[in-house]
């Protein structure tokens, strides 16, 4: 039993390894965020349609349902269009330590959907955060508009994750993953329709680009979030939590190793991600503490 457990969270750390180098990637392929976004949705759809063909699981829902998917993978692709465009006009490191204020957003959004009091302490962490943006912006002022995306990804990420709290409690983990990649493939692409972005060009990929973008679609995308759903029930929610939140910890790095001296910043910019980072650990601690004495 203590060798499964233990053999799970080796697994979920390398899951959390796995979405820290998502970000490496997408430095590393030399599309645009939209077309990356758009073949990875792609191809990430047709992973996860292959393992749920392996598990023969159902696809017919409802058509309401399928408007919930449709409205989540469109916020998806927003997420990650913000994500990768934060990476390619500043870098990994600068868009993964405003990725750590994923979970202060998540604490402003659930008092409106799940119609639950704010926590005085949330606010205090929140206020702490803001403290570590602060900082970041002083010393990263030229990358202002990295910054700004990577936030908008961050708090899309929040959003819809929310969404994804409520789906998963009547559909499969990757039931939601298919429908949802595929919907906001589906929107990208009508946007390339109304642009006329489809063209010989838009098809015309390196061979690296092909091998990078099928890693992100497969074990980035596909494995992890099914993978991530698995581990979770055999590991406690506060040990996945503080595993998650190494995520821009590993990314960066792995930025560092294999990206070099573009992704090297100022002690400064290290102090305010730290702070970021650790008050972002504190509320989740304390969080499941109170859900454990309540129980």
């Amino acid at each position: 039993m203590r060798n499964d457990k233990l053999l799970n969270y080796l697994h979920l750390h390398f899951i959390v390894f796995i979405w820290g180098f998502t970000a490496v990637l997408g430095a590393l392929i030399s599309l645009d965020a939209f077309p990356l976004v758009w073949y990875r949705m792609l191809l990430g759809a047709f992973f996860v349609l292959v393992f749920i063909a392996f598990k023969k699981e159902r696809l017919k829902v409802s058509l309401k349902t399928l408007l919930k998917f449709a409205f989540v993978g469109l916020l998806i692709a927003l997420h990650w269009l913000t994500f990768f465009s934060a990476i390619k006009v500043s870098n990994v490191s600068i868009t993964l330590a405003m990725m750590s204020t994923g979970a202060f957003f998540a604490s402003l959004l659930e008092p409106i959907f799940f119609k639950r009091k704010i926590i005085k302490y949330e606010v205090v962490f929140g206020l702490i955060v803001i403290v570590g943006l602060y900082i970041i912006f002083r010393v990263e002022s030229e990358n202002l508009l990295g910054i700004i995306l990577a936030l908008s990804a961050s708090f899309l990420g929040a959003l819809f994750s929310i969404f994804n709290g409520i789906l998963v409690k009547t559909h499969t983990s990757s039931i939601i993953s298919f429908y949802e990649l595929f919907f906001g493939m589906l929107c990208i692409t009508l946007y390339f329709l109304f642009t006329g972005s489809f063209d010989s060009s838009f098809f015309s990929l390196t061979f690296n680009d092909w091998i990078f973008i099928t890693i992100l679609a497969s074990f980035c995308t596909a494995y992890a979030f099914i993978a991530h759903i698995y581990v979770m029930r055999w590991i406690s929610p506060y040990t996945v939590m503080l595993t998650t939140n190494l995520e821009p910890v590993y990314g960066i790095i792995l930025a560092v190793l294999i990206l070099g001296d573009k992704e090297y910043m100022s002690p400064t910019f290290y102090l305010g991600a730290v702070i970021i980072l650790i008050t972002v650990i504190l509320n989740g601690v304390i969080k499941t503490r109170n859900l454990k004495s309540k129980d």
